[in-house]
């Protein structure tokens, strides 16, 4: 990875992009998840950089809903892989989820890659490589799972998805978290729960309240029964448009 001085003022961002970068040339994100991230990063901008208050109730319910889940599963795909590999196996660990991991651009060696990956950060039973199932009404290889993963499970983590997976996931009759930088995707907008906030601040954030949730389950209640996701997402985009507005108005 390139020599980035801490001091640098877009530290976090460019050590992300030589993430994927690395990530690119080791064969585990495609050039088209290059161009998603910086789609993302414009919206981070509007976002202040920064984890909101809406971002951490949504977190917080969206810890809840995991606690509460019979079957939960974390789906991954390439910039996932490359940029929090570690923090997905952590919280795949605290939550009790499988990880399966899930690609439009797919190949098996890409999927072996991806799936070397988790494991070399301790995860086990990797799901994905040999699906045996499939999301009705997805044509995509995007379509394809398993049935032990997220053909049976009952809550999905959906970190950067394409909208179309989340909106047949949420067809499937499935509960969703998102984890999507855009409040009007449709990713955002199919979604049970939508944590409004950038991955690698989005992912230990809700480490750490499964962590603080699994022993309470008066709060964890708490969490996802005072959670309005379109509120939620609405208090988000105001947040960004006042963002807006107050950097032409300096």
């Amino acid at each position: 990875m390139t020599d980035i001085p801490a001091t640098h003022p877009r530290y976090e961002s460019l050590v992300r992009r030589e993430r994927l970068v690395e990530g690119f040339k080791e064969g585990i994100v495609v050039p088209q998840g290059l161009i998603a991230h910086g789609r993302g990063e414009m919206f981070d901008y509007l976002l202040g950089e920064r984890t909101t208050k809406e971002g951490r109730a949504a977190s917080r319910a969206a810890a809840a809903l995991l606690l509460k889940a019979k079957r939960p599963v974390i789906s991954v795909n390439g910039n996932v892989a490359a940029l929090s590999a570690a923090e997905v196996v952590r919280l795949s660990q605290v939550s009790k989820a499988r990880i399966e991991i899930g690609l439009f651009h797919r190949t098996d060696e890409r999927v072996t890659k991806i799936e070397k990956v988790l494991v070399k950060h301790g995860a086990k039973n990797v799901l994905g490589f040999l699906p045996d199932a499939k999301i009705p009404g997805l044509d995509s290889l995007r379509g394809l799972c398993t049935k032990d993963g997220i053909g049976m499970a009952d809550v999905v983590l959906i970190p950067l998805e394409d909208g179309d997976r989340a909106e047949a996931l949420a067809k499937m009759g499935k509960k969703t978290i998102a984890i999507d930088l855009n409040p009007m995707s449709r990713t955002a907008t199919n979604a049970t729960i939508t944590i409004v906030d950038e991955l690698t601040r989005a992912i230990p954030e809700l480490i750490k309240n499964v962590e603080d949730l699994a022993e309470d389950s008066r709060a964890a209640k708490l969490a996802l029964s005072s959670y309005d996701k379109d509120e939620n997402l609405r208090l988000v985009s105001k947040g960004m448009a006042g963002n807006l507005e107050r950097f032409h108005n300096r």
